[in-house]
């Protein structure tokens, strides 16, 4: 695996790629021009196998609820644009992907997959690499899955609420995993126009101020 220009706090890799779009036309996709929203951007190893379907297409089935966070999924895998709709193309009842929600990018000469840190050289295949872009284009979060263990919808969903709660509240405002499982209250609000940003409920910044205060008791207490 190589080691890749992708680093957490620093701005993600850009690259101009063709792409399969979800109504099934190419596009030339540039991360750089989803600035201002979230991005999940996921590299998988091939089309046409067994693990790649089943993970695409619950991130593309799912895609509104990231939607709703102001956040975009990408997927990316070093076949040909040619074969990425070719996939799309044959019914999920035969192994295909059928209907997509989400553009898949190809990676024919590996760049993005290098530049990424993901490509696996002796198989020439991309590793299961996830990563979270946030809204100005700075890298927040990177998972790399040998090949063949896929990722969560659930947890990837979890990573965009908790930076996006962090964005707004300072990390040092929650526990984040702790209070969420803990509280019945929603961290998650409605706006008007339908989409949904991440608040702290009253416990949740309760406790959140509780737990930094013993941090900060905690620090007081360590030797130099």
């Amino acid at each position: 695996m190589s080691s890749g220009n992708a680093k957490i706090g620093h701005p993600a890799p850009d690259f101009t790629a063709k792409a399969v779009m979800p109504d099934g036309q190419f596009k030339d996709l540039k991360v750089s021009d989803y600035k201002g929203k979230y991005v999940v951007f996921f590299f998988y190893p091939l089309d046409f196998t067994f693990v790649c379907p089943t993970e695409i297409i619950a991130f593309s089935d799912r895609v509104e609820e990231f939607k709703k966070l102001n956040c975009e999924v990408i997927g990316a895998s070093g076949d040909s644009h040619f074969c990425h709709l070719a996939w799309i193309s044959q019914p999920r009842k035969e192994g295909g992907l059928g209907k997509m929600n989400i553009p898949l990018v190809s990676d024919v000469q590996h760049t993005i997959a290098k530049d990424y840190g993901v490509f696996e050289e002796k198989e020439g295949v991309s590793f299961r690499g996830l990563f979270i872009i946030d809204e100005k284009g700075i890298l927040r979060q990177i998972t790399i899955n040998d090949l063949p263990v896929g990722r969560s919808v659930d947890e990837t969903l979890r990573l965009v609420q908790a930076f996006q709660f962090t964005d707004k509240y300072g990390e040092d405002k929650a526990e984040w995993g702790t209070l969420l499982t803990e509280t019945s209250e929603s961290p998650v609000s409605a706006l008007q126009d339908g989409s949904q940003e991440v608040t702290p409920s009253s416990q949740m910044l309760k406790r959140a101020k509780s737990t930094s205060t013993s941090r900060n008791k905690e620090r007081r207490c360590c030797p130099l």
